[in-house]
């Protein structure tokens, strides 16, 4: 079988002086650790640019895929910046990680996400998994996330969860889309979006990646002209796709491996 080509980038995408990247499906598998190949390369990426990364985990995941991978007390990090929950907070480094804001969901929103995802799952006459790892919707602080199979699949089952993930994402994304759609109705003040493979984020109104690419011009002055986004989910309906909103120029992948040939080519 012939060796497939590594994703080419134009000359002019060699200039850019910040990449951004979604994380899951990205920088790392499904909420699994980044791997060594990938933790060297973003390492030679922060020598010569700026780097961002927005995903729609909790900061805690970014520390265990990502942050807890890097040299500690290396002045590269200062390169890099954190979006956790789809952007619904910011992490940058001064010394050590320090929270620059967190947008949080009211009590009173997250009783009413609560109450309208039971109407919802009733409403599509939903069977949940016989086995469910952890909790299925999960408080975020700043989002909630419901993963039908449970938030803990992958750090129980390892790379077994991740293809479960996978099967699930086969079987059952258009049932996960309509409630996306269903939600996205009855909470009509909030954002609803598919994320990842089976995930359903929920957010304040209007914060999504494209917020992201929007925050990373105004703290850090750089034009988004001067960006590149890379990310796994950039198809229509895809939780990347949010950021074609803002013009920055883009590139897809379809897993890790994909970025770490882009990277390759940038540095």
């Amino acid at each position: 079988m012939p060796k497939k080509a590594a994703p080419k980038i134009r000359p002019a995408y060699r200039n850019k002086e910040l990449i951004v990247f979604d994380l899951d499906g990205t920088l790392a598998p499904s909420k699994s650790i980044a791997s060594k190949p990938m933790i060297r390369l973003i390492l030679k990426l922060l020598e010569k640019k700026k780097m961002a990364v927005i995903g729609g985990g909790k900061y805690e995941l970014f520390q265990r895929q990502l942050t807890a991978q890097l040299p500690h007390h290396d002045g590269r990090l200062q390169n890099l910046f954190l979006f956790p929950t789809t952007s619904n907070a910011f992490y940058r480094y001064h010394g050590q990680w320090r929270n620059v804001y967190q947008l949080k969901l009211s009590r009173a929103e997250k009783k009413r996400i609560k109450k309208e995802f039971a109407a919802v799952l009733k409403a599509v006459h939903y069977t949940p998994p016989k086995k469910i790892y952890g909790v299925t919707l999960e408080d975020r602080t700043t989002q909630m996330s419901f993963s039908p199979l449970g938030q803990d699949i992958v750090t129980a089952l390892g790379n077994k969860g991740i293809r479960l993930k996978e099967q699930w994402n086969r079987e059952h994304n258009p049932l996960r889309l309509k409630m996306v759609k269903l939600l996205a109705r009855r909470l009509p003040g909030l954002e609803v979006r598919a994320g990842g493979l089976t995930t359903i984020d929920i957010t304040r109104k209007g914060i999504d990646k494209a917020y992201g690419v929007r925050q990373i011009k105004k703290t850090l002055k750089i034009p988004i002209s001067r960006m590149l986004f890379v990310g796994d989910a950039l198809y229509k309906g895809g939780n990347d796709a949010a950021v074609k909103k803002t013009g920055v120029d883009w590139m897809a992948v379809k897993n890790p491996k994909e970025t770490e040939q882009i990277i390759r080519q940038l540095v």
